[in-house]
């Protein structure tokens, strides 16, 4: 999720700041970590052995962000702003992009500007373009865009440059060659690492782990699971299956279960997909193997959030939809108002390796960071 802003100053994230800490430091004096999983092994002096405990982090890329929204605050001081009309269309309708949705309209009220945030209900591509092919009848001037598929998106948003509307990838890259200015959004293969460095804490090194994943050629997924399996070299755990789903949860709880059940030796599942988390905490439990076999999983539904206070999930690796949102609203006016070369300008110190990748950082979710993080939803007005 992300964080809001009272207006540009770091005060706010310096309030939340000290809310982490001393929750996580409170949870740190706890016997019972966050790869405890409500259970615990018994060694052979009969004495029980603490699960190690995996080191969250809900800062995400907060501070540098904070300053790309000074700045570009700055530098839209005392621009007509009056006629721009954002548009935010995601991927699909579902509880995720509800912080996406808070942040764009805390960004647009911020700005002063007019805006509209779109969903396809069913997460359609031919929902999405046209979505995309009304606003611009409506005569928005910006558009973000969390595209369905890369190939489909790339006459859109050629057409939008064509006729001056800039147009910004969230969510999900886009080839250069698409046309987006930017990408605001998560770098995949940092939060493959994230999950498989959580992974490796989880297992103490040794083990075998099934992948769990909606697709194994989208190219988020590629590049987290490249990720998480790079993480995992000079360990002797072992990625024995990656399964695909087909983007169905109840497809995803039978890969699982199938895991656990042909393969005893199996401690470590790894769920990419928002369900597949949920789905792999769910075939743990009825294998009644809940805190043996350990569990990371991605994003942040309210199921795997109460999975990991229950300790069936040890981590999940979180997104900034929220940020997305409100950071996009600025770059979207930018843009429009300053021009693509001034505002790249203006981000350049802020971006990824490849030059065009303005990370809305990565972040993870644990037993003893949990409160913390559910306190800084709260404070954004989310959840």
């Amino acid at each position: 999720m992300r964080e809001e802003r009272s207006g540009f100053g770091l005060g706010r994230w310096g309030a939340a700041a000290v809310v982490v800490a001393l929750v996580v430091g409170a949870s740190a004096c706890s016997k019972s970590g966050a790869g405890s999983g409500g259970s615990s092994d018994t060694g052979n002096a009969g004495k029980t052995s603490s699960a190690p405990v995996i080191a969250g982090d809900i800062t995400f890329n907060d501070a540098n962000l904070a300053k790309v929204d000074a700045a570009l605050k700055a530098a839209l001081a005392g621009k007509d702003l009056s006629k721009l009309h954002e548009a935010m269309v995601v991927n699909v309708a579902v509880d995720y992009w509800n912080a996406g949705k808070i942040g764009f309209n805390k960004g647009l009220s911020d700005l002063g500007v007019k805006g509209v945030y779109q969903a396809p209900a069913n997460g359609r591509l031919d929902q999405q373009l046209s979505i995309i092919q009304t606003l611009r009848g409506q005569g928005i001037t910006g558009l973000s865009v969390s595209a369905i598929d890369p190939t489909a998106i790339k006459a859109p948003i050629g057409s939008a440059n064509a006729a001056g509307i800039p147009v910004l990838a969230i969510d999900s890259p886009l080839p250069k060659e698409d046309g987006a200015a930017l990408y605001l959004g998560t770098p995949n293969y940092q939060a493959g690492q994230k999950a498989g460095a959580a992974m490796k804490q989880a297992l103490g090194g040794k083990g075998q782990v099934v992948v769990l994943v909606g697709s194994l050629t989208t190219s988020n997924a590629v590049e987290r699971i490249a990720g998480f399996e790079d993480a995992l070299k000079g360990s002797d755990i072992k990625v024995v299956q990656k399964l695909s789903d087909g983007m169905d949860a109840s497809k995803a709880l039978t890969n699982a279960q199938t895991a656990i059940q042909t393969n005893p030796n199996i401690n470590g599942l790894y769920g990419v997909y928002s369900y597949d988390g949920p789905s792999a905490a769910q075939a743990v439990q009825a294998a009644g193997k809940s805190g043996r076999v350990k569990i990371v999983s991605d994003d942040s539904d309210p199921q795997t959030l109460k999975f990991i206070k229950d300790g069936v999930i040890q981590a999940t690796v979180l997104q900034q939809p929220y940020q997305q949102g409100y950071t996009g609203a600025y770059l979207l006016a930018a843009l429009k108002v300053l021009g693509k070369d001034a505002t790249l300008n203006i981000v350049k110190p802020y971006l990824e390796s490849d030059g065009t990748t303005l990370s809305s950082g990565v972040g993870l979710v644990t037993q003893a960071n949990l409160a913390a993080y559910q306190a800084k939803l709260t404070q954004l007005g989310i959840g």
